[in-house]
């Protein structure tokens, strides 16, 4: 058991733009007034093709598939929400809370990884609970540390307690459930998604503590993460706003460790924060303004892990 792939999956945006679905809840979402919807596809085309062609130079086998036109899926270029896939072959399929959002789920996309050499054994399907107005965003709302089997989870709209112990009881980790929230106009609001404010890496963990209000859950996850071996990483609430929590490790050439962030994340970290990521890794950073800006999604929600067991 692994904390960390050598391979991903991700999808070319076609109709990228600020989804008018996911902005009630995703308060890092904005609109750019003064650039044309094709305008915006283009240069977040121009982010992503950026972004992969970085990751292949490092080692990182990255598997593209285009998103379709014909579908308008402005969020698709964030396939870590709806698909998660395991060592044993399991392949987690989950409820969106965005209507336009469930249309990103392709089986097709399934076939692509399959002919890339993988084996899928299972799908354990909970999209099903979206008839109930139930939520569960894949590897956004949970955060996993594979190796201990525990699994992080920042209760919010898009990520439903029992559904989430449910995965949990599925995939067998142990749950830990707490509120994160960020200050939208002086008021104090879940984030959207745990992987906005959280990373785990093999030896690490970067974590916004200060969103986490409530102290009882906070020390539970601090001891639980050091329990776990990992150094805590804090960053704050402003660092959260640069995608500074939104940070994924990945092994590239010869298994070498890289954790891989926005440029803009990399800008709003400390020297000594810096420092302390370098004492475990290498960090590898791309631009990804336009991509943040209009989804308020970054680095990590383009990168869906593959850690299923090839044929």
């Amino acid at each position: 058991m692994s904390q960390t792939t050598n391979t991903i999956l991700m999808v070319r945006p076609v109709n990228f733009r600020m989804n008018e679905q996911t902005v009630v809840n995703n308060y890092y979402q904005n609109e750019i007034k003064d650039m044309l919807p094709k305008a915006v596809n283009t240069k977040a085309q121009q982010e992503f093709d950026t972004y992969v062609a970085k990751l292949r130079s490092i080692g990182v086998n990255v598997i593209v598939v285009d998103d379709r036109i014909e579908t308008d899926t402005p969020d698709s270029i964030f396939p870590n929400n709806w698909v998660s896939f395991h060592e044993n072959g399991d392949v987690g399929m989950y409820p969106m809370f965005a209507e336009n959002r469930r249309l990103e789920r392709r089986e097709d996309i399934l076939t692509s990884i399959e002919s890339e050499g993988f084996t899928i054994h299972h799908i354990i399907d909970y999209t099903s609970a979206e008839e109930e107005g139930v939520f569960l965003e894949g590897t956004g709302s949970v955060i996993l540390d594979r190796v201990n089997k525990k699994a992080y989870c920042a209760l919010s709209p898009r990520a439903d307690e029992d559904l989430f112990i449910e995965f949990c009881e599925d995939f067998e980790y142990f749950p830990i459930v707490f509120t994160a929230n960020q200050t939208v106009g002086g008021i104090r609001k879940p984030i959207y998604h745990t992987n906005v404010m959280m990373c785990i890496a093999e030896t690490f963990a970067v974590i916004c503590l200060s969103s986490i209000d409530d102290k009882k859950e906070r020390k539970n996850v601090i001891n639980h993460l050091k329990s776990s071996g990992k150094e805590i990483i804090d960053i704050t609430e402003a660092q959260v706003v640069s995608f500074a929590g939104n940070m994924l490790q990945l092994r590239g050439h010869n298994d070498e460790l890289f954790l891989i962030m926005s440029q803009s994340a990399y800008n709003s970290l400390t020297i000594t924060q810096i420092g302390k990521i370098e004492k475990h890794c290498k960090i590898m950073s791309s631009s990804l303004d336009i991509i943040e800006t209009c989804g308020g999604g970054s680095a990590r929600c383009m990168m869906a892990e593959v850690f299923l067991p090839k044929t």
